[in-house]
């Protein structure tokens, strides 16, 4: 805590106070009087500055990622902990300790030593009617799982890259443990990469002749007969389903590209072979499009498959084919919500900038005619309408949907070198990856949208 100069009078006075008054008793109380006229002064004086705030504007703050991950300490040392929605970038106001302190500036973040009077003024401007502007409390640092298979490097997905870089914990975990029902134990859960339909990610074009190819349908297959599945697709399903059980539930799950659309995919095939004979040994179900139940997915309805075992693609949800917008015109725009009242996506948009690089994946973003209505729109691109950054309610929980592969990587490809962090402590497309670790935390009840 920082001493103010009162600080070391105010211990002095107390050591002989004892002495004072005991000279009253021999004197008079005309000391002692004065000695509480002194005290009455002092008490208008804060001993010491009692909030440590965490700035998340485009000025103030050096390392916008790692403050997460300094506030995500502050949950794990049961610190009060106040995310500042619209306020300088979403900032944190934090109770100051000397180890939180330590703490910024060993991780290189920003921040500010504010008085009780100056926190006072914070606060009463954010709760103002007239701003658009909340305060959240945040309870407890969320348990976080990345679903992954062992093997896969950190650089291959942005989320754990995020993680390990803003210095936040997790746990991988994989089939056998979704399967014996493990999710139960986390509060968020990250989808790798991940292809849900049991096809491969559709690398068959393109890669079935590479070793790496050739070894993952070898895992898959050997993990799916482990585990009791005649199909690769068969035990994906089922993982799958146990996924969507732990959001109904009340579980955060988020995911990025490719695992967004075969999941939905996954859970709208149920019951139905979606899947040609390289994939799992024999023809898909004659008609199969008619028989997809757009009932069960999460966020996107009236697609159309791919049925081209050729064609790096799933169905009609991802954009990356139709878009045509050049690199240097790529951006999408956060959209702008009530933080008094839709909490939830304020949340999830908090940002230093509302304009963000856009970038490529095997799903890049989601085609508007694909997207249920019930689901919130939160980054979407004005070029040719396309959403990148969608949310939505599945019961009891929530789920967040992010287009493309790598937000500092425009066109990540196989066997591309990993990002460096280091060279984007202030990137806003890996902020709102972060915004979603954070949210579980959340003391203020969501309101559903």
């Amino acid at each position: 805590m920082t001493k103010y100069p009162f600080n070391s009078f105010i211990k002095i006075d107390k050591q002989t106070l004892n002495n004072i008054i005991a000279k009253d008793q021999r004197n008079g109380k005309k000391t002692l009087f004065l000695v509480f006229l002194v005290f009455l002064f002092l008490s208008c004086f804060p001993a010491s500055a009692s909030q440590l705030l965490i700035p998340m504007d485009e000025d103030s703050q050096k390392n916008h990622l790692k403050a997460y991950g300094v506030t995500y300490f502050a949950l794990e040392e049961a610190l009060e902990v106040r995310w500042l929605l619209n306020y300088r970038g979403g900032s944190f106001l934090v109770s100051d300790t000397e180890e939180l302190r330590r703490e910024c500036q060993i991780r290189g973040v920003s921040f500010e030593i504010i008085s009780d009077q100056k926190t006072q003024a914070i606060l009463e401007q954010i709760s103002s009617p007239s701003k658009n502007m909340e305060t959240v409390v945040l309870e407890k640092a969320p348990k976080i799982a990345v679903y992954s298979p062992q093997g896969n490097k950190p650089w291959d997905d942005a989320v754990t890259m995020a993680l390990t870089y803003a210095e936040i914990p997790y746990e991988t975990i994989y089939d056998e443990a979704v399967l014996n029902d493990a999710l139960v134990l986390f509060d968020w859960l990250h989808l790798h990469h991940e292809d849900f339909t049991g096809q491969y990610g559709k690398f068959y074009r393109t890669f079935r002749t590479a070793p790496w190819y050739i070894q993952e349908k070898e895992n898959a297959e050997s993990l799916a007969q482990k585990l009791g599945y005649d199909k690769v697709s068969k035990e994906k399903l089922a993982v799958a389903l146990k996924i969507k059980e732990y959001v109904v539930g009340g579980g955060f799950m988020f995911a990025m590209c490719s695992a967004t659309d075969s999941f939905d995919i996954a859970l709208a095939a149920e019951g139905v072979d979606i899947a040609e004979a390289m994939f799992d040994g024999d023809p898909s179900e004659p008609g199969y499009q008619s028989k997809i139940a757009f009932s069960s997915t999460f966020a996107f309805t009236d697609f159309i498959l791919e049925r081209d075992p050729m064609v790096y693609e799933f169905s009609s949800i991802d954009m990356t084919a139709k878009r045509n917008i050049p690199k240097e015109t790529d951006y999408f725009t956060l959209m702008d919500f009530s933080a008094k009242w839709d909490v939830v996506p304020t949340m999830l948009t908090q940002n230093h900038t509302r304009l963000v690089k856009g970038f490529m994946g095997q799903t890049t973003a989601y085609n508007p005619d694909n997207i249920k209505a019930n689901v919130l729109v939160m980054g979407e691109s004005r070029l040719n309408g396309e959403a990148r950054y969608i949310h939505g309610v599945k019961g009891k929980g929530f789920f967040t949907f992010y287009g493309g592969h790598d937000p500092e990587d425009y066109q990540h490809r196989v066997g591309d070198p990993k990002t460096e962090l280091e060279l984007h402590p202030t990137s806003p497309g890996y902020r709102l990856i972060l915004n979603n670790v954070l949210f579980p935390a959340a003391k203020k009840e969501p309101r559903k949208t």
